[in-house]
């Protein structure tokens, strides 16, 4: 089968949350294999050459990711409601700050970790269980 059937047969099969979740939680996947050194480096020079060593690829993942989510939800047929969309817009621009800081070895990674982790609770439905207990 080719990527591209692939890629068909899952748009035809999954909910547009379930594949937003799946993408999601595939970056941030790879951010936590790689958080916990970059966020205990002492030196400058350590943050700057891990993100040299592959960090920073998977950092542009993540923002292309909530670039994506922005843009979808500044689109006017967007189903969510106006609250919802201006607060997960503010949080994708927070993402985008965020990140610009981790690029420079100012911040750690592990806030972008949380702010995923979050997302991705409630792409899958456990936020509101949750918030109900």
């Amino acid at each position: 089968m080719s990527v591209t059937a692939y890629k068909r047969t899952i748009s035809h099969t999954e909910d547009p949350r379930q594949i937003e979740r799946r993408i999601l939680a595939s970056v941030t996947s790879k951010l936590e294999n790689k958080f916990e050194a970059f966020d205990g480096a002492a030196e400058k020079s350590q943050k700057l050459q891990m993100l040299a060593d592959g960090l920073r690829d998977t950092l542009w993942e993540n923002q292309r990711v909530w670039l994506t989510f922005k843009a979808d939800l500044a689109e006017k047929d967007n189903g969510l409601t106006a609250d919802l969309r201006a607060a997960l817009i503010s949080l994708a621009l927070w993402v985008e700050n965020h990140t610009k800081a981790v690029l420079s070895g100012s911040k750690n990674v592990k806030p972008l970790i949380d702010i995923n982790r979050s997302i991705i609770d409630g792409l899958s439905g456990r936020a509101a269980k949750v918030a109900a207990e």
